[in-house]
């Protein structure tokens, strides 16, 4: 037996997983320690969880008397945080019914909040806990207007209460899509959004008076309310924009709203105005290996796009922007992988390895404003912990264990079910598809 396989079989032979809801104090001793703030692993390292939270993580053994769990030199990280996602809102991407991303039918669009749409028993919440994923930043699909709604952080723990912190971002799309959304132009664009903010403004500053029903609104009072959140700071605003031209327009608009917490998501031509967006202290969220032009905003996409971006001194985080983002967002390993991989590449810019898994843990959660919760072991973070059976950046990798606010997860999924079920057909009724 590989001494993994060992760990794995000492795990459920130990009982370590909880009933559900039941925080462990557990100290993991011996391990390859990852914090996820971009420093370098810990040999020999221990971390330890008390009542759901981090209280140590570093060098050295177990407190005295604490239940101690013996890594055998593995991997121990801090769960991953998925950057940009919508997992909870979606089970069946073609299936209008079981699709609550979109509302472009509603007469609201700011003011749309995800959290009462979250499903914690959809099936990519335990698919993706099993690669570890044990948080992710989810944002609203679509809507009647320019702005698309209040995304939420979120975990995946297997309980009826996915949501961590609603209402962290307001997110609105800017290039095409955001084009198409405002009249069909990029200058329709700007003035939509410019006016949309402006009369943001006017409500906060005297919300008795906005009723939102006169020939001059653009904005139903419950609009202009979340978009005064924007205004003043209270929410950040998460901005997609592909085109280097549309990203420095949007880094302009920053001074025009001083109050402002701005976001990039995507930057595929970020590299080329990375300096611009260093000056102006906004971090980016975006896709990891864009290698190819996907429509005419991004003539200039590259896979070295987010080591550039590194290099200029830009805090990035990869998310799954335009990709897989509901039930691939444990791809995110093997994307940080591979920019690992292209850091050796001659005349290409990749990242470290320290750097590369920040980008998936400590980033993401730092970007929305969670860094002191979430995203790391450093003290006084949440218990989100795994024990991976290899290097968590390499493919062949899955987590041996996974601990949610210090709860440890069941890994097994339907898809495991549904397989053992059916492995060994014998003659007569099959199985029963569902047993309760």
């Amino acid at each position: 037996m590989t001494r993994i396989a060992t760990l794995a079989a000492a795990l459920l032979a130990t009982a370590v997983f909880a009933p559900a809801a039941q925080a462990q104090d557990v100290a993991i001793t011996n391990a390859r320690l990852v914090i996820g703030d971009g420093s370098a692993p810990i040999d020999g390292g221990t971390v330890v969880v008390r009542g759901g939270k981090v209280v140590s993580a570093g060098a050295g053994g177990a407190p005295a008397g604490m239940s101690a769990i013996d890594a055998r030199g593995a991997w121990v990280t801090p769960g991953l945080v998925a950057g940009f996602s919508r997992i909870g809102l979606v089970e069946i991407d073609a299936v209008e019914g079981s699709n609550d991303t979109g509302a472009t039918r509603s007469p609201f669009n700011a003011a749309i909040d995800i959290a009462p749409a979250l499903n914690p028993l959809g099936s990519a919440i335990a698919v993706n806990r099993a690669y570890g994923v044990t948080r992710a930043l989810v944002y609203p699909g679509s809507s009647s207007g320019l702005f698309r709604g209040r995304g939420a952080v979120v975990d995946l723990g297997a309980d009826r209460d996915m949501l961590t912190r609603g209402g962290v971002f307001q997110y609105v799309e800017f290039g095409e899509r955001g084009a198409g959304q405002a009249g069909g132009s990029r200058a329709a664009t700007f003035l939509t959004f410019r006016a949309l903010l402006q009369e943001a403004r006017d409500y906060a500053r005297n919300p008795a008076a906005y009723d939102g029903r006169s020939k001059d609104s653009i904005l139903l009072r419950a609009d202009a309310e979340a978009l005064a959140r924007v205004i003043d700071g209270r929410d950040l605003l998460f901005v997609k924009a592909d085109r280097a031209a549309d990203i420095l327009n949007v880094v302009k608009l920053k001074r025009e709203f001083a109050g402002i917490r701005l976001v990039l998501v995507g930057a595929v031509e970020g590299w080329t105005v990375a300096r611009e967006i260093e000056a102006a202290g906004v971090p980016v969220i975006a896709p990891a290996l864009n290698d190819l032009p996907a429509s005419f905003e991004q003539l200039a996409a590259t896979q070295s796009n987010v080591g550039r971006m590194e290099d200029a001194g830009v805090t990035v985080a990869i998310g799954m922007v335009d990709d897989w983002d509901v039930h691939m967002i444990h791809y995110l390993t093997q994307y940080a992988g591979n920019l690992v991989g292209l850091e050796r590449v001659p005349g290409a810019a990749g990242l470290s390895w320290d750097e590369a898994f920040a980008t998936i843990s400590s980033r993401p959660a730092e970007i929305a404003g969670m860094g002191d919760v979430i995203g790391s072991l450093r003290p006084g973070r949440v218990g989100d912990v795994v024990i991976w059976d290899g290097d968590p950046l390499e493919l062949a990798s899955r987590p041996v264990a996974v601990y949610i606010d210090g709860v440890a997860q069941p890994l097994a999924t339907r898809q495991d079910r549904l397989r053992d079920r059916y492995a060994t057909p014998s003659e007569g009724a099959l199985p029963k598809a569902y047993d309760r």
